[in-house]
């Protein structure tokens, strides 16, 4: 019975030897890198001047993608849009005029004007007094006044005849083509004004906590000036090393394990992204004696933190999972 038991003791003494023999050659194996959690900043601002009405977020403080951060006294802005908004409206009225033709009324008046030109008798007085003159009933001046007469009524029909044309055909095609452009101009001028006054509310572009409050209320700010600076969570990268003999044991897609020097029991899930096709020499903040003129390739390496436990520029250690 007790070599039984001897025998049995000294089986599962090997069975665990030779298990932690493997894990000590599976992790001796295992390729590990150094570098950092990547600095992933983003300086945010209005796209046009104005005067600061409200800051609604502080340091440190989380915010999402689309989360109001700062708003713009927009008074003149909504003067001006309401301005670009009036002169569209008025734009828009004359196309309507123009390609609708000239009025009812004003057609009327033409075709009146022709009837009146037609109805005067300048012809036949011109012919009375001809008549006249030709018998020396009357002098000579009397004659060339009858003829001006009846030149004065035929010029008088002939402009209010394409007047009556004109009104009856309508307005030119250049003219409406002119105008539509006209319209499109004021329609985009519109466009812009309410592009402006929507960048008079300044949003965060994605997820992250305020790193900086650079500007308060009542601060007249330029297009461009930084109001906030944002870190930038997630996603969390990681900038890590690999010098050139190891490369080729590294892969797109491949999954690794990272620690943090704050928190050492607990381990991160990632996946290898971005393999930098250039050497450089090892950076400073994970150089040794022995790398520091070494030649290594940029790995960005992203990593699952639901915890949200690592912090930009805090050192990692990143193990591959090799298949």
């Amino acid at each position: 019975m007790r070599q039984k038991i001897l025998a049995a003791v000294l089986l599962v003494g090997v069975a665990v030897a030779l298990g932690w023999y493997f894990l000590w050659d599976r992790t001796q194996g295992s390729l590990v890198l150094y570098g950092n959690v990547e600095i992933r900043q983003v300086d945010v601002s209005f796209r046009v001047d104005g005067r600061i009405a409200q800051v609604l977020v502080d340091e440190g403080d989380s915010v999402r993608a689309g989360q109001e951060l700062a708003r713009l006294d927009d008074d003149l802005l909504r003067q001006q849009r309401d301005q670009t908004a009036a002169q569209l409206a008025g734009q828009k009225a004359q196309l309507l005029r123009l390609e609708r033709g000239y009025r009812t009324e004003e057609v009327e008046q033409a075709r009146a004007a022709v009837a009146r030109a037609v109805a005067d008798n300048a012809t036949i007085n011109l012919n009375r007094v001809s008549a006249m003159r030709a018998r020396n009933a009357i002098s000579q001046k009397e004659l060339d006044n009858a003829r001006s007469s009846d030149r004065s009524a035929r010029a008088e029909l002939r402009s209010a005849q394409e007047q009556l044309d004109m009104l009856l055909s309508g307005y030119r095609e250049e003219e409406v083509l002119a105008q539509r452009a006209a319209v499109d101009a004021a329609a985009a001028a519109l466009e812009l004004a309410e592009i402006r006054l929507r960048d008079a509310l300044l949003t965060a572009p994605q997820d992250g906590i305020v790193l900086t409050r650079a500007r308060e209320a009542g601060a007249i700010v330029q297009a461009g000036q930084t109001v906030y600076t944002l870190s930038l969570v997630d996603p969390v990268w990681l900038r890590v090393y690999v010098d050139e003999p190891q490369l080729g044991r590294i892969k797109p897609g491949m999954a690794v394990r990272v620690r943090v020097d704050a928190v050492p029991d607990k381990e991160f899930s990632g996946r290898v992204g971005f393999i930098s096709p250039a050497a450089e020499f090892t950076p400073k903040s994970v150089e040794t004696m022995e790398v520091r003129t070494s030649l290594v390739y940029r790995l960005r390496v992203q990593v699952d933190d639901p915890d949200n436990v690592m912090r930009q520029g805090m050192p990692v250690t990143v193990t591959l999972v090799e298949p």
